[in-house]
């Protein structure tokens, strides 16, 4: 199949290495990928943000299906541009798409649809931002109601800070002030053809710079699948993941079509494990990072298959995904000073010997080639992924992997799976 996959980090790397891993003879371009990605497959300087240019290459092209990554371009309509020429595109158009880019037009949907999540308020003023704060109460959770690259949400104990954030981001449009929900997080990706959903495995992410959860919220610096503990809570982890679809996924979906706005592809439920049950944090609307760099090496059926049926709204013939009894889990390394000004430019190496690690890939985030060297673009510059029969060996073969790693001031976590691992 002729695939083109829109977007440069880890998660379109990791999606690529799915595809690749089911078949090798997939053709698939990236736009505009990075230094990893254009070492597996074509990569071509496209702007993918912009509809009409990526619509025109996917026809001169003959691409059969697109699937785009990143949030972006799901906002900017490049999805409905595809649709309108009969183009299969994994991803929802601008109109659904709003299920992340906007938090207030999420919450009115789970409103609508009677899904559980936490109380919230919008405020368009630090007026209506303080009156919130002091409804709610501490902690104090303040989230940005547009994209934020993952750094858009302060929870604090500290109402100056909680006053501080909204007063950032209120520059940039209305904030969310939200009640404070405590518990397990617990990340859930569903495909979804408009009408059907079907899940994958979940997964936990680790949102803190910092080990024990210190320091400020970054995109995600580690994550690992499947959950052992779900099965503690829930007796199985299909049990979880039936209440979640039963009582999150398809009344929103089903609220989304209802509405003449179909969500066609990956819904991100971000979920909270409270003692009143399971509530939705947030939604997103395509694949989380760096949750699929742990999810997709644990699938066993052909993920083209999943995303072409999910785009084709034919997902009421396909079973349940399949998943390895594998455990996975990777470690993101950051530069210097992410999550604020990263330090970028620096040289990365040791990443031949970090792959010969067994069970051990690399999936780049942000790098590129300077002559010889590879260089680190941005803050999250790779994930270093470990596969294994168990945590305590996955955990060992991606901190060993790590240990060949070399960025100077490079950043990354200690603990990541630590929990799970006996």
């Amino acid at each position: 199949m002729r695939i083109l996959v829109l977007g440069s980090g880890a998660r379109e790397h990791a999606i690529i290495s799915a595809l690749l891993r089911e078949d090798a003879s997939h053709e698939i371009i990236a736009a505009p990928g990075n230094a990893g990605i254009a070492a597996d497959v074509d990569v071509v300087a496209l702007d993918a943000n912009d509809p009409e240019a990526v619509a025109e290459f996917t026809t001169a092209n003959d691409i059969q299906l697109v699937v785009i990554g990143p949030e972006a371009p799901l906002v900017a309509g490049v999805a409905d541009a595809l649709r309108t020429r009969g183009i299969p595109v994994f991803g929802p158009g601008r109109a659904a798409a709003a299920l992340e880019g906007s938090k207030t037009f999420a919450k009115r949907i789970m409103d609508e649809a009677g899904v559980p999540t936490g109380r919230a308020a919008r405020a368009g003023s630090l007026a209506e931002a303080e009156a919130a704060l002091d409804a709610y109460g501490a902690p104090y959770v303040v989230k940005a109601d547009g994209l934020a690259a993952g750094k858009g949400v302060l929870v604090t104990e500290s109402r100056d800070a909680a006053l501080e954030h909204a007063t950032h981001w209120l520059r940039q449009g209305a904030v969310l002030i939200e009640e404070f929900l405590d518990g397990d997080e617990v990340s859930l990706f569903l495909l979804s053809d408009g009408h059907n959903v079907l899940p994958l495995s979940p997964a936990q992410d680790y949102k803190r710079l910092g080990d024990g959860d210190s320091g400020p919220n970054t995109g995600g610096m580690g994550a690992y699948s499947p959950l052992p503990w779900l099965d503690e809570r829930f007796g199985s982890e299909q049990a979880f993941v039936d209440e979640v679809i039963e009582t999150i996924a398809l009344p929103t979906v089903r609220q989304l079509e209802h509405e003449d706005t179909p969500f066609i592809g990956l819904l991100y439920c971000g979920l909270i494990l409270t003692d009143a049950g399971i509530r939705v944090i947030e939604f997103n609307a395509r694949f989380g990072d760096p949750e699929t760099q742990v999810v997709l090496p644990r699938l066993v059926t052909p993920l083209s298959t999943l995303l072409l049926a999910a785009a084709s709204g034919e997902l009421a013939g396909v079973e349940r995904p399949a998943f390895s009894d594998d455990v996975a889990i990777t470690v993101v390394v950051a530069s210097e000073n992410y999550p604020d000004q990263p330090v970028t430019g620096r040289v990365v190496s040791g990443l031949d010997a970090a792959s010969a690690v067994p069970g051990v890939s690399i999936a780049h985030a942000a790098t590129a080639r300077r002559g010889d060297d590879l260089v680190a673009t941005g803050g999250r510059v790779l994930n270093v992924i470990a596969v294994g029969a168990d945590f305590a060996e996955a955990r060992d073969r991606v901190y060993r992997a790590l240990g060949e790693v070399s960025l100077e001031g490079a950043q990354f976590r200690t603990d990541i799976a630590a929990r799970v691992a006996h």
